[in-house]
């Protein structure tokens, strides 16, 4: 059983597929790590995130397991993320590997921004998580807050806008919900509320 779920930033996919992934005991991977890791590789050497070359190199060498999670999160991570994600190269670098997570025996469950559509077309589950931007803005806002990040609640939003922008405009597997994937809009739920509701739709299907 493959359950792919995809969303915009802070929309609360990644929590949930946590929690997807404990209950029906499934490995679980937040492809935005990936993402998040080739841009701090980037960062590490000096270069910017936008750097075609520099990136895809980062992403060609990535070791999945060598992944520290503390490093990869904070605005500024999620920007270069998002930077670096709008590079082919990189996407294509990273792809067999997502896929190869997703075959492992069992199945498995993937979150991120093109799951459904490009890595796993064919997942037994597509869900699209979504919330309006306003809601999103505030969920990370109090999430850089807790992490001790002095920020303003406006430059959140206005980071969430542009990354949405950014994320649906790229010409390399855009942000978009899969023609066959049920849509979970989270504005009004809370974790809970959403996780019952995503467990509904994968026992209907």
């Amino acid at each position: 059983m493959v359950i792919a779920l995809d969303g915009p930033a802070a929309s609360g996919k990644g929590t949930l597929a946590k929690k997807i992934a404990g209950h029906f005991g499934l490995p679980h991977l937040d492809t935005g790590l990936l993402y998040r890791a080739v841009g701090r590789g980037v960062l590490d050497q000096g270069k910017d995130p936008g750097d075609t070359a520099a990136a895809a190199a980062v992403a060609a060498a990535l070791d999945v397991s060598a992944l520290d999670e503390d490093r990869l999160r904070g605005a500024e991570m999620g920007e270069a993320a998002s930077r670096v994600a709008a590079i082919p190269a990189v996407r294509a670098a990273l792809f067999e590997l997502q896929r190869a997570f997703a075959a492992r025996p069992g199945g498995a469950v993937l979150d991120g921004r093109d799951i459904g559509t490009v890595i796993c077309p064919d997942a037994t589950v597509k869900i699209f998580v979504t919330a309006t931007p306003e809601v999103r803005a505030e969920r990370r806002f109090k999430e850089l807050k807790g992490r001790g990040e002095s920020i303003a609640f406006d430059d959140v939003l206005a980071d969430i806008r542009r990354r949405d922008e950014r994320d649906s405009s790229r010409s390399a597997a855009p942000l978009v919900a899969a023609a066959d994937a049920h849509l979970l809009d989270t504005t009004t739920l809370d974790i809970d509320a959403a996780f019952q509701t995503a467990l509904g739709i994968i026992g209907r299907r």
